[in-house]
């Protein structure tokens, strides 16, 4: 039960940074947002990491490159777009594409790393890319065929196969760093990339602190980027990364409700169906391991 509580409180506070981003949208932009959450995060982390950060200063340096690629795609450009992504989209489905990182992961080892296809990642895939067809079509595929899909929604998907990406690397380069190490290092390096971004874009960061915003950064900042990553690996390291992903299932229904309760955000027919169809695929992915093809 111990070990189950870690992904548990994780996902809880994964499901309170969903409503945070749809709450953001239009108060701060995402970049500015991005910005200020990674400075409060290395504000609170610097108290307590820094010298560790010192004393292994060369294994440090050494790593930095892969240090640097994982910070941007997990600090920097993950989160722009899920901030980009609330614009225009509801948080239920944000949950949703959220929820599709372990099926993703799966199908990104198998693409990189030459793991082998199982019938779950295969018939999985199938079963949430319809799920997500009658997410995004919002019940009427017509709409989807005339009008497209959603921006939102996109860029959601495609924010979540950049997270996917990244646990991949995560896992395929194994860096000699403790987890605090490590993410401290890359929230650094996500800086860095924003104010290049900012840099590039000829603008200065509209960082508007206000009553209505500073507490969506305090959360972000400190529950999403500092306490949320600690025990989602505690929890991984207590009850395995299987039966933690399981817990991602849970997002997209938590959601929901807070959603309905906060943002007074009615649950349709449709993103029952879509979802159902959804989970189920991610499901499918983690139950059914017989391979398709012997190595």
């Amino acid at each position: 039960m111990k070990g189950i509580a870690f992904p548990l409180l994780a996902i809880m506070m994964w499901s309170g940074n969903v409503l945070v981003s749809k709450l953001a949208a239009g108060l701060i932009q995402p970049l500015a947002m991005t910005f200020c959450r990674l400075l409060v995060a290395l504000a609170v982390m610097a108290t307590f990491i820094l010298p560790s950060i010192w004393r292994d200063r060369a294994v440090i340096i050494q790593v930095l490159p892969k240090l640097a690629v994982l910070g941007f795609l997990s600090m920097a450009l993950y989160q722009c777009l899920s901030y980009q992504a609330a614009s225009t989209t509801t948080a239920n489905h944000m949950a949703v594409m959220t929820a599709l990182n372990p099926l993703l992961t799966m199908l990104v080892s198998a693409c990189l790393l030459g793991e082998v296809l199982t019938l779950g990642m295969v018939m999985g895939g199938l079963t949430a890319l319809l799920g997500i067809i009658v997410l995004v079509a919002h019940g009427n595929l017509m709409s989807l065929v005339q009008e497209g899909a959603p921006e939102g929604d996109v860029l959601m998907l495609v924010a979540s196969g950049v997270y996917a990406f990244y646990s991949v690397l995560i896992r395929k380069w194994s860096l000699p760093l403790t987890v605090w190490q490590s993410t401290f290092m890359q929230a650094v390096s996500a800086c860095i990339c924003i104010c290049m971004g900012f840099a590039l874009l000829f603008t200065r960061p509209a960082i508007s602190i206000t009553s209505q915003t500073l507490p969506l950064i305090l959360y972000a900042g400190v529950l999403a980027s500092v306490l949320l990553p600690y025990f989602w690996i505690k929890g991984v390291l207590l009850i395995g990364p299987a039966r933690c992903s399981l817990f991602m299932n849970v997002l997209p229904v938590l959601t929901a409700i807070l959603s309905s309760v906060w943002l007074q955000a009615p649950v349709d027919a449709y993103f029952v169906a879509g979802t159902s169809l959804a989970l189920g695929g991610v499901m499918l992915a983690q139950v059914l391991q017989r391979p398709l093809r012997q190595r």
